[in-house]
């Protein structure tokens, strides 16, 4: 099983290193750097705009309380880094972008369009756009239920969402 080392919210502002108070606002940015995932945290008066070598970012707010908070799914968010892990051979990588088509499909941004045998057995799925109707391909990487749930629980994780 592949164990991914993304870190989840920072609490503190990766610019001013300052401590982020709950109900405060701030930006992450996710960066790829030496093959791994990494999240920044951004107090809004540190935040100048999407640092250079950002694939994706957003805008959250620290919780008030201990209690978590029903996550917000952000489609563009998770469709930024969909976009961004095409074309990786990793294949942790793979079955992060494989986890996160997967979760666009279920909200219905991206709909299942064919699916491509390939000779050695391995399939890709073929998704489209419901928006822009653009096409993209996929590994389907085959994870049983425990690898789904694992890679699940690190996508909401990375994004703030768990």
């Amino acid at each position: 099983m592949t164990v991914y080392q993304i870190s989840g919210p920072a609490r503190r502002c990766v610019i001013t290193d300052r401590e982020l108070r709950p109900g405060e606002k701030f930006y992450s940015a996710l960066f790829d750097e030496a093959g791994q995932f990494v999240r920044k945290d951004y107090a809004v008066d540190a935040w100048s705009g999407p640092p250079a070598g950002a694939f994706a970012h957003w805008l959250g707010r620290i919780p008030v309380s201990d209690k978590p908070a029903k996550p917000t799914i952000n489609d563009e968010l998770l469709l930024d880094c969909f976009t961004h892990l095409k074309g990786t051979t990793e294949p942790s990588k793979q079955n992060f972008r494989y986890v996160i088509g997967l979760l666009l499909m279920r909200r219905k941004r991206l709909k299942f369009d064919d699916v491509k045998k390939q000779s050695d057995g391995s399939e890709i799925l073929i998704l489209r756009d419901a928006k822009s109707g653009d096409r993209h391909e996929t590994v389907d990487p085959r994870l049983n239920d425990e690898q789904m749930m694992t890679v699940q629980d690190e996508v909401f994780r990375v994004l703030g969402w768990e």
